[in-house]
């Protein structure tokens, strides 16, 4: 059951929204389970965060959204991760969803839907849908994979290629696709039952369709071509915004895999010994070797996200090597935690595989984490390039 203090946040700057994500981590683990058996969040979790404030911690103060640094939008992420990590992989798709798509629309449409300060986005920023320019708006069809939350959402936020009459893909003047993005309420768009997982299969990454709806132009937005807000949070990369917060995810189920080694290791006598299992070298080195691990690659973030956060709000420029070094280090920090998290299971041996225990959730859970694109190893060949002041040969740089 929820605090009655609790409600919808008006403004972001006095709200401490790491310490009401900690609040909410008693009823994530309760409905863990649960959400791993229905394969998407139960609408109690995700209305405790939404209640809570915690998808709009990306959003604009303008509309009751918190506008908080990075670093902040990491610990939030990471405090619901670490009670579990399918509900901690929703919140950050829809904090990112939210964030990207209120800062985009039109700012009295924004405040329409925000009205109610509980709303609820999914997002999919893979251009999966065609969208034909009709009188007032668009008509989109499309079929998006992997957008996490979709059975809480009120919103989904689609990206689309602009096509003309012939399914033609119009381009812009420097060659590229043009792109849009939709959003359209729970009415208009279908859940697809997709997402049969053995990781994070509570996150409800199930697929969204859409067929021959019609967009007003009101609910049209262009998130790679800037957001309609001046605040420092919006003008960072758009592409290094969906990289950060993948850290948090990760970072968290790695927290609550090396928490729940220890509280294990103190108790448990292995087999053919009389000690506890924290009292042998091979234990305490994997959870020494884990945490420095764990610590120095959430501490590699941090600082580059710093350094980027600077940049925006003095007005400068972003340099590839910025964006390089931003990309390299969350695609570390990805991998780092799923190592930090092999280090525990094989100290805990068998214990680790027990199902439904944490650390089986943990390892299954994090290992998703390096999978997604934004937070992959694909990278860092064109950040190496870039390190050695070579051109990147990637659109992400």
């Amino acid at each position: 059951m929820l605090p009655r203090h609790w409600e919808a946040p008006v403004s972001g700057a006095t709200i401490d929204y790491v310490a009401r994500a900690k609040e909410l981590q008693p009823l994530v683990r309760e409905h863990a389970l649960e959400a791993e058996r229905q394969r998407h969040l139960p609408e109690a979790v995700a209305q405790a965060m939404a209640n809570s404030g915690l998808y709009l911690v990306a959003g604009p103060a303008s509309i009751g959204g918190g506008e908080i640094h990075p670093k902040d939008q990491i610990r939030v992420i990471e405090a619901i991760a670490a009670a579990d990590g399918a509900t901690g992989w929703n919140l950050m798709i829809g904090i990112e969803a939210t964030g990207m798509a209120s800062a985009a629309l039109p700012p009295e449409t924004a405040a329409e839907i925000f009205k109610k300060r509980n709303t609820i986005f999914s997002g999919a920023l893979n251009a999966k849908g065609r969208a034909q320019r009709a009188e007032g708006g668009f008509v989109a069809s499309g079929q998006w994979p992997f957008v996490s939350g979709c059975h809480n959402a009120d919103f989904f936020h689609g990206q689309c290629i602009v096509v003309d009459e012939q399914g033609e893909s119009l381009r812009r003047e420097d060659g590229s696709v043009e792109l849009c993005e939709i959003l359209v309420p729970k009415a208009q768009f279908e859940i697809v039952d997709t997402w049969h997982t053995v990781g994070m299969r509570g996150s409800g990454s199930h697929d969204v369709r859409v067929q021959g709806v019609f967009v007003p132009e009101t609910h049209i937005t262009h998130t790679f071509y800037g957001a309609r807000h001046t605040g420092t949070l919006f003008r960072l990369p758009p592409r290094t915004r969906l990289a950060y917060n993948k850290t948090g995810v990760a970072t968290g189920i790695a927290r609550a895999a090396l928490d729940a080694f220890v509280e294990l290791a103190t108790a448990k006598v292995p087999r053919l010994s009389r000690d506890t299992l924290a009292e042998r070298a091979m234990a305490q080195i994997a959870l020494a070797e884990a945490e420095s691990t764990l610590r120095s690659a959430r501490a590699w973030v941090f600082e580059v996200v710093d350094e980027l956060w600077e940049t925006a709000a003095s007005g400068g420029e972003f340099t590839q090597r910025q964006r390089a070094m931003v990309q390299l280090a969350c695609s570390f920090a990805a991998r780092a935690s799923t190592r930090a998290v092999e280090l525990v299971c094989e100290a805990a041996s068998t214990s680790s595989n027990l199902e439904g225990g944490v650390l089986e959730r943990c390892r299954r859970d994090v290992h998703v984490v390096p999978q997604q694109i934004m937070a992959s190893g694909q990278w860092i060949e064109a950040a190496g390039r870039v390190l050695l002041g070579q051109d990147s040969r990637s659109p992400l740089f």
